[in-house]
């Protein structure tokens, strides 16, 4: 059957691809670049900071928020009156995080790997241009760096970044450097160059480090986690405060790392280091 047209003011039809299609998608846009402007780093947002941020009117932003907070996707904050992100995205989100293979088969690895090192660890996926926490256990220490589940990296110096550039023909790591869309402040000609032979460097030795590069009280280490045909499907991280981390338990953290990634493949059906 043909979808029913329904007339405008000049009597003709707007079918299923015309402008109510194109108004819906937008409003489905819209909603997504809200919920975006929530991060680990800043998780309690007002209208008007979300309004300002996605470019929309503050009244648009309600509208959203309110049919957010209705589905338990936001909740607003007693005092501050500003919006979080709510529980009802984990219902949204739990298909898929129970189907990733990678996530089902690193956790106990991690776990193993906070005991032994006493630091945070986490896995992380590659979205196309950032790294996504999809799991972590958290250090017991007081003091602990923390990788959120769903916290997103750009920053060039990021290990897990370094790991999931250093897979990229050197093409792509250029475009993704040069656009901006992967952060590298000062980035210039012999910065790339001297960049571009890091990551060589990474894919060498197996893994990667951020000794206090993209945050001064902060180091991480990374490694990649490979599926049963060789490919860098996740990578491993460590993040632990600088203060007590030296530059020889650095290197202990990394090659440990390394190893529990090479756990993770060997249980995804992989070869470590292939």
């Amino acid at each position: 059957m043909t979808p029913a047209k329904t007339p405008d003011s000049n009597g003709s039809g707007t079918g299923t691809n015309g402008g109510t299609d194109a108004k819906g998608a937008s409003v489905v846009v819209n909603a997504i670049a809200v919920l975006r402007t929530f991060t680990a780093d800043e998780p309690l947002l007002g209208v008007t900071e979300i309004a300002n941020r996605v470019g929309m009117h503050k009244s648009s932003v309600s509208r959203i928020l309110a049919t957010f907070e209705q589905e338990n996707l936001v909740e607003r904050d007693p005092e501050t009156k500003r919006f979080r992100l709510g529980l009802g995205l984990i219902a949204v989100a739990g298909p898929l995080l129970a189907e990733m293979e990678e996530r089902r088969v690193a956790y106990p690895v991690l776990r193993q790997l906070t005991e032994q090192t006493g630091e945070t660890s986490a896995l992380m996926l590659w979205n196309g241009d950032e790294a996504i926490c999809v799991e972590q256990i958290a250090s017991h220490h007081q003091i602990k760096h923390t990788t959120p589940l769903g916290a997103r990296y750009r920053d060039a110096m990021s290990a897990s970044v370094q790991v999931f550039l250093s897979t990229l023909p050197a093409e792509r790591v250029r475009e993704l450097l040069r656009s901006g869309t992967i952060t590298f402040p000062g980035l210039d000609d012999d910065g790339l160059a001297a960049y571009e032979a890091r990551l060589q460097d990474v894919a060498q030795r197996g893994w990667a480090g951020n000794y206090g590069e993209s945050s001064m009280d902060e180091v991480g280490v990374a490694a990649p986690v490979r599926d049963h045909r060789g490919d860098v499907v996740a990578a491993v991280l460590i993040p632990a405060p600088r203060f007590r981390v030296s530059k020889e338990q650095f290197e202990s953290l990394g090659e440990a790392c390394v190893a529990a990634a090479a756990k993770v493949t060997t249980r995804l059906g992989g070869r470590p280091g292939s």
